[in-house]
């Protein structure tokens, strides 16, 4: 099977999105092709006729992520339209990721329907949700009398991480690089810039982390905790990405 041309694949998904738009109000006459024409996206967009028409045409021509995002801007596309339209282009979205402050009540709930430790990361990490069994596992984090519940702030600036995590060095500098996979997908984000410079200013270790430049997936795997109360703890740690808002991650902890 040949394999399609991305260039080719981005045009026909260009061209499809202009047909399908409405004409603007101040149309006027016969038209023998549906939805705006190439004149009136390129107007709308504020790029030219020819970059629109060789566009279309699966032709080697420079297209900038400002440009595609204005274009995909004047396409009316949806958040994961426009996501496919900058993949097909192999171009980063410069618009910035968008903060989910409230978060839909069926995702919060998604701990609560799993019986092992499990609890609901924003795309800064920060608890959103957790269950009774994490509660118990991450004292000083997911408990009640604790106010501030982003993963990242607990690992470096509470001695309580260090005393939980049995492999704290090796975990923390894992943590980190999964850290920065994130962030690379939102450089200009921000609450990121924010965090990252809290962190590099009061945790010298994570500073040196973040200069490594170390970049993981967030992966799964065996996970021990020196539990207060309970001793030894081993978990095989599963995380999974939530489809509808992607920023947002599950992770669950099954006793080994």
């Amino acid at each position: 099977m040949t394999q399609p041309d991305p260039r080719h694949l981005l045009g026909t998904f260009i061209r499809a999105h202009r047909e399908r738009l409405p004409p603007p109000a101040k149309a006027f006459g016969r038209r023998r092709t549906p939805g705006l024409r190439r004149e009136e996206l390129a107007d709308a967009a504020g790029v030219s006729v020819t970059w629109i028409t060789w566009l279309e045409q699966g032709r080697d021509v420079a297209a900038s992520a400002a440009a595609l995002a204005r274009l995909a801007d004047a396409l009316r596309l949806t958040s994961a339209e426009r996501a496919s339209m900058f993949d097909l282009a192999q171009k980063r979205d410069p618009a910035p990721a968008t903060a989910h402050a409230d978060l839909p009540g069926s995702l919060l709930t998604l701990p609560s329907l799993v019986t092992v430790p499990a609890y609901l990361l924003d795309r800064t990490w920060t608890a959103r949700a957790w269950n009774v069994p994490a509660a118990g596992l991450f004292s000083g984090w997911l408990d009640d009398g604790t106010a501030d519940r982003n993963l990242m702030r607990f690992v470096f600036l509470s001695p309580l991480a260090q005393d939980l995590i049995a492999d704290w060095p090796e975990r923390s500098r894992r943590l980190v690089a999964e850290f920065r996979a994130d962030y690379s997908r939102c450089p200009h984000d921000a609450v990121f810039l924010e965090l990252i410079d809290e962190l590099s200013m009061k945790s010298e270790l994570f500073a040196r982390h973040w200069k490594e430049q170390a970049v993981l997936h967030r992966e799964g795997g065996q996970r021990v905790f020196h539990h207060p109360e309970r001793g030894v703890l081993r978990f095989l740690q599963t995380t999974l990405l939530v489809a509808a808002q992607q920023e947002c991650k599950l992770v669950c902890l099954e006793p080994a």
